[in-house]
């Protein structure tokens, strides 16, 4: 018969590693935190850079670099941030497949993968949807007591970790069939 768990390991908070991903075709940004209990931790950032090449070659680029950065830094779930549509719809489309590649390469390493729209990341990051990059940058700073400000790509995703962190009721809501319409949950 197994042994019951001691006081002091229920006490004890696990820990849980989080991969945050900002996709994108020319640069995919990742960022690594743990977190244990209330606190959080950084663990690695940095980009994936596609190179030249066909579409094909540059998604699976992307997709060996996200499995990298998995078997390299073991995170427990990841986060990925939501792509809506912008002025040009053929980048959006480029996008969008770059986001599937990071979400492919997320699935393959048997991760739960949680969605967040921009607006829910800076929501729980900075704590307004309208902040600026600087904002968020300066803020994953402070959250995760860095040196220096990571650079963009690398903070956005970061940022998305963090939000994951902050409250899985976020990313409970952006899968239990809410929406988002005029930049809310609906």
């Amino acid at each position: 018969m197994p042994a019951a768990p001691s006081d002091a390991s229920r006490l004890t908070p696990h820990a849980s590693r989080i991969l945050g991903i900002d996709p994108g075709l020319r640069l995919t940004g990742f960022g690594v935190i743990e977190q244990t209990g209330q606190k959080l931790a950084y663990v690695a950032s940095g980009v994936i850079k596609s190179g030249e090449g066909s579409l094909p070659q540059r998604l699976g680029v992307l997709f060996a670099g996200i499995n990298e950065v998995i078997a390299t830094w073991q995170p427990d779930t990841c986060a990925v941030e939501i792509v809506f549509v912008n002025v040009n719809p053929q980048s959006t489309l480029l996008l969008g497949q770059a986001r599937g590649a990071a979400i492919c390469a997320a699935v393959s390493n048997e991760l739960i993968v949680a969605e967040y729209t921009a607006l829910q990341i800076k929501q729980a990051v900075v704590g307004h949807g309208k902040a600026a990059k600087e904002q968020v940058q300066e803020m994953v700073k402070r959250l995760l007591g860095l040196p220096v400000a990571p650079k963009a790509d690398a903070a956005d995703a970061l940022a998305c970790a963090i939000a994951h962190a902050h409250g899985s009721r976020l990313g409970a809501q952006s899968t239990a069939g809410y929406r988002v319409k005029g930049g809310r949950l609906v």
